[in-house]
């Protein structure tokens, strides 16, 4: 059974759905580390505790060819990385032929997979995310059911964000970075440090861990963490964003990051900066012929001080 895409590089089907339905260990979850696409997925198999019902193999961050990433031939080849746990495929094409045989896209990551059916559901980062969010709960614990990224009283308020995040942060870097021409590059360029100039605006305005007011960790915060730490480490080098820094620039930004990082349990656990400066560093030949990672930022998060534990502990007595 072949499952051909919509559009000419997507699968957009709906976990849940009565073709898809929700089942333990039916799906499969082909990820990059290096991605923050992939990344926002990831975090949110993490954070809802996802891990036994929905497996996953994790592609080496380069080198890439015609075929698109590469899997490790055995799990120690490359530390992170995974073999292909279902096919022992080495590249990820194969996966994208087993349900399209005449599939002429991009070979990108994240990719959710249906075992029963042998066909890609959805390989859209944003759709996997939130459906994710909700499409398990009938096999969780009530504590993990109870984690919401994206709640129907705080919707519009996402949404809101999201509108901008996305195209000007998430997506600007991207901009900038893969710029041809120097006007495009100082245009967007200017777009990702005025967002950021937006984001710290709004850390300063309420008091609270997350991006939007009160105790609510939401999608939008799983968007920006998956830029804001690639930020420091491989984006001011590589794509030239070098007008400023998250952490000597931008202190609410620096801490939001920190606090999630160190403070919220899943997020450094899915975080990986070899994984992360190697795939930039060495797959983009265009603006690194070299392939020459870059040394520092020393240290790769900086540490949570007495100071950022103080301000936490203030926050203990704001409603949320």
């Amino acid at each position: 059974m072949f499952n051909n895409p919509p559009a000419p590089s997507s699968w957009r089907n709906k976990l849940g759905s009565p073709e898809f339905p929700a089942e333990p260990d039916r799906y499969h979850l082909y990820v990059g580390l290096f991605c923050p696409f992939a990344h926002r997925v990831i975090l949110t198999r993490q954070l809802k505790g996802l891990q036994e019902f929905l497996p996953m193999s994790i592609v080496k961050p380069y080198p890439k060819n015609d075929g698109g990433w590469r899997f490790p031939a055995t799990d120690d080849e490359y530390p992170g990385s995974t073999v292909d746990h279902l096919f022992h495929s080495h590249f990820l094409n194969e996966i994208y032929f087993k349900s399209s045989p005449n599939y002429q896209g991009r070979y990108s990551v994240p990719v959710l997979w249906d075992k029963k059916t042998n066909q890609i559901v959805n390989n859209e980062s944003e759709d996997i995310m939130r459906m994710l969010n909700t499409a398990f709960n009938d096999f969780l614990s009530e504590e993990s059911k109870k984690v919401h990224f994206r709640p129907s009283d705080l919707r519009s308020q996402i949404d809101e964000i999201d509108a901008w995040l996305v195209p000007d942060l998430n997506l600007g870097v991207y901009k900038a970075g893969f710029a041809q021409a120097q006007e495009d590059y100082e245009k967007n360029a200017r777009v990702v440090f005025k967002t950021l100039d937006r984001l710290e605006s709004i850390l300063k305005s309420h008091e609270g861990p997350y991006l939007l007011p009160g105790n609510n960790l939401t999608e939008i915060d799983l968007k920006l963490y998956a830029t804001l730490v690639r930020f420091d480490a491989i984006y001011v080098q590589h794509f030239k964003l070098i007008i400023g820094t998250i952490r000597h620039n931008y202190p609410a930004l620096n801490r939001y990051l920190k606090n999630l990082y160190w403070n919220v349990k899943g997020f450094k656990e899915v975080t990986n900066f070899k994984h992360i400066k190697e795939n930039y560093s060495k797959s983009h030949k265009d603006i690194n012929p070299k392939s020459i990672t870059p040394l520092g930022p020393f240290p790769e998060m900086e540490p949570w001080t007495k100071e950022d534990e103080d301000w936490k502990r203030s926050l203990e007595d704001v409603p949320s």
